[in-house]
């Protein structure tokens, strides 16, 4: 069974629907198998113009890590190298990227969200960086440039959840739109974008890739977050077989 949708849906516009509603779209490692194998496809694509990372439930974009996933401390360690190396594709694609934030958008699914160049939120959004409610350690990387320091601390630090209304305030999303239009709402704005021209664009994306040292600021924190899961006390905690 997939847990994942895709589909071209005009010229280099291409989306990815999570599509596993019963879980939320909490993602296994068989769900980010077939998401690093979508977005390694899709790296290699010349024409491709843009990407939108959509659900094909509006209670949720991703609602994180899927904590029933059954794993011993191999397969933790596995896991947790798929979400570090996710990350990592998701930053490294070379065109723009929109993220359609609805419902839970939570832990890897707001670290997917916030990995994204511009992000569209639907107004029941609730988006989370819950890690540090377990000692995870993820977020710094791709939230500070995005919303600041301070602000990266308190959402980081608490945990706490960010509504629609501050998304857009604090700039977390481009738009704030009605929730069944949100879908629409990022496939609107990835096609004005592919009516760009393609390498002009592709450019612009390792500008500002470059300038930031995005890619360099999540493989710093992938190492962290590696580390933690290999020698610490890693995730799922308390459902680790054989630790």
């Amino acid at each position: 069974m997939t847990g994942l949708q895709r589909e071209r849906v005009a010229d280099g516009v291409e989306v990815v629907r999570l599509d596993r509603p019963e879980r939320r779209n909490a993602m296994d490692t068989q769900t980010l198998d077939e998401l690093l194998a979508a977005l390694e496809e899709l790296a290699a694509d010349a024409d491709l113009r843009t990407v939108v990372f959509s659900t094909t439930s509006t209670r949720a974009l991703c609602a994180g890590a899927d904590v029933a996933e059954e794993l011993d401390r191999e397969g933790g360690i596995a896991r947790m190298e798929r979400f570090a190396r996710m990350y990592q594709a998701v930053t490294d694609l070379p065109v723009p990227t929109v993220a359609v934030c609805v419902g839970n958008v939570v832990g890897a699914g707001a670290e997917l969200a916030a990995a994204c160049d511009l992000r569209v939120a639907g107004e029941n959004v609730k988006l989370a960086w819950a890690g540090a409610k377990l000692g995870v350690p993820v977020g710094p990387a791709r939230l500070v440039p995005l919303v600041g320091l301070s602000r990266a601390k308190d959402l980081i630090y608490s945990g706490r959840p960010v509504g629609a209304e501050e998304a857009g305030r604090i700039g977390l999303a481009e738009r704030v739109v009605p929730t069944e239009e949100a879908e629409a709402a990022a496939i609107a704005l990835a096609t004005e974008l592919a009516s760009r021209p393609g390498d002009g664009m592709r450019r612009l994306k390792t500008m500002f890739r470059d300038l930031e040292d995005l890619a360099g600021r999540t493989a710093r924190e992938n190492v962290t977050l590696l580390d933690w899961q290999r020698y610490g006390q890693g995730l799922p905690q308390g459902g680790m077989r054989g630790r």
